[in-house]
């Protein structure tokens, strides 16, 4: 049983930013990846920034240089820093856990529930 929850999307303006946060609960013996992904209205779920245990991180193109990913394993969250926002940024942002729930158990996707972040012109 694990709980994944973002919190922090909303309104901005174009050149406004925003963070976004995710923590991750419940069964856990280990998280490998963590990440987020956005999809926005008729378009398939892309990735947005991943990082891993060790820090290294991952960056869609369209977001390098605006957002940045960085998280704390003691607490099992994941933040997302989003800077010079865009209108096509507007989406909902879903967080990504790749989770170990015991030793001897492989890693499984868990998601949150995503949270919408619109950005206007």
């Amino acid at each position: 049983q694990v709980q994944v929850v973002e919190s922090g999307g909303g309104l901005e303006q174009a050149g406004g930013s925003l963070r976004l946060s995710c923590a991750a609960s419940g069964k856990i013996f280990s998280i490998n990846s963590m990440g987020w992904y956005r999809q926005a209205p008729g378009k398939q779920r892309e990735l947005v920034a991943t990082i891993t245990g060790g820090g290294a991180t991952n960056y869609v193109d369209s977001v390098k240089g605006r957002f940045t990913i960085s998280r704390d394993n003691a607490k099992n969250t994941v933040h997302l820093e989003m800077n010079s926002l865009k209108p096509e940024d507007t989406a909902v942002y879903y967080c990504n856990a790749q989770i170990r729930a015991t030793v001897s158990t492989y890693a499984f996707d868990s998601w949150g529930q995503g949270t919408q972040v619109t950005v206007s012109s």
